[in-house]
């Protein structure tokens, strides 16, 4: 399909959801055809890329959470070009995602030209040593390409990592992100006080930036984007696989559970106890998560608004339940059609690999 097909298909569907009338999406097609036969290409206004990018979440198979696609505030960052303004533009990013705790859904949407080679906007490093990977065994390549650039972190398994940002083909630059705008959780365990001895703490706002949004045809690589964290995204991924943060043996060792054979079921019942202390400690602290029951709850929800709609509902059943129980949700027991639609999020090839950092 040629770009001014994918905008037409776009356009024709953004304007009628918007509630405006077929003349004015015509009129826009022809903007649209004049500017393609002068330039090559077109620019959305901002009210179409307000939508598309809410069209995306809600069009992401992957995600659990898309009943409350409408909600997402756009931030339209496709004037910066500097690196130093693609920073300051992520800063307000993080601090309004925040809110204190109070996480709002967001996204800022830059030019093409703008690449942030993180996966995520806040996220731990990996420090490779003899006994292993220290930190974030994900991030280990990363904090490398990261120390290769100049950066230098403490060495605690919770480094912040910091943003790396490049323009087009220009040298990537690397910025600290001021500490006063990551919020972050002690995990504790409201039954458990010698859980506390763990040293566990998790970031509050998981912004994905390594993502490509599509809209219309258009593709904006630098579109970092943002909802707010499902207890079992930390507690049974994130600190619990073997090839992240591998903490089910610490746990079980505080609880005291047999741990000499796996038909003690002791990985089920520590898993539990962490998602437990993790959820608890992120509701404690004041700042939003869901569990994954509630989640699926929603998700049900979203499904029948989209039916209210006449939207058939994709969705990628492998990512959609929950890693944790996942046969007491809806979402296990139903079958769900994994074509893809757009406008929505693509993953997309780290770039330090391209330009041969590793």
């Amino acid at each position: 399909m040629g770009l001014y097909d994918e905008a037409r298909e776009f356009i024709l569907a953004c304007y009628d959801e918007l509630g405006k009338s077929r003349k004015e999406a015509e009129d826009r097609l022809q903007d649209i055809q004049g500017s393609l036969a002068r330039l090559g290409t077109y620019e959305l206004t901002y009210e179409e890329l307000e939508q598309g990018a809410r069209m995306a979440w809600r069009n992401s198979n992957r995600c659990i959470g898309r009943l409350f696609w409408k909600t997402l505030t756009v931030f339209d960052e496709r004037c910066c070009t500097t690196t130093s303004e693609v920073a300051d533009a992520l800063y307000k990013h993080i601090e309004f995602a925040t809110n204190d705790g109070k996480i709002r859904p967001t996204i800022t949407v830059f030019h093409p030209g703008v690449r942030i080679w993180n996966h995520q906007l806040v996220r731990y490093a990996g420090y490779e040593s003899e006994r292993g990977v220290i930190g974030d065994p994900h991030s280990a390549a990363f904090t490398r390409v990261c120390e290769e650039l100049g950066w230098r972190g403490r060495g605690t398994p919770f480094d912040v990592l910091p943003l790396v940002i490049q323009i087009k083909d220009e040298h990537p630059a690397w910025f600290s992100i001021p500490e006063d705008l990551i919020l972050e959780v002690d995990i504790r365990h409201p039954d458990y006080p010698q859980f506390d001895a763990i040293g566990l703490k998790w970031y509050a706002v998981p912004i994905v930036s390594d993502m490509v949004l599509e809209v219309g045809g258009l593709r904006y690589p630098a579109a970092p984007f943002n909802g707010w964290y499902m207890e079992t995204e930390i507690g049974a991924r994130n600190l619990a696989d073997v090839n992240r943060y591998d903490m089910l043996p610490k746990v079980a060792a505080f609880l005291r559970l047999d741990t000499q054979s796996d038909a003690s079921l002791w990985k089920d019942k520590a898993l539990v106890e962490l998602n437990i202390a993790v959820l608890q400690s992120f509701k404690e602290s004041g700042v939003t998560i869901v569990d994954h029951h509630t989640a699926a709850k929603q998700f049900e929800r979203f499904e029948e608004r989209e039916r209210v709609e006449g939207r058939h509902v994709t969705g990628d059943w492998t990512w959609l339940i929950p890693p944790v129980s996942p046969a007491t949700t809806h979402i296990f027991h139903r079958n769900y059609d994994n074509t893809i639609v757009k406008p929505n999020y693509f993953r997309q090839e780290p770039p330090y690999l391209k330009h041969g950092y590793l």
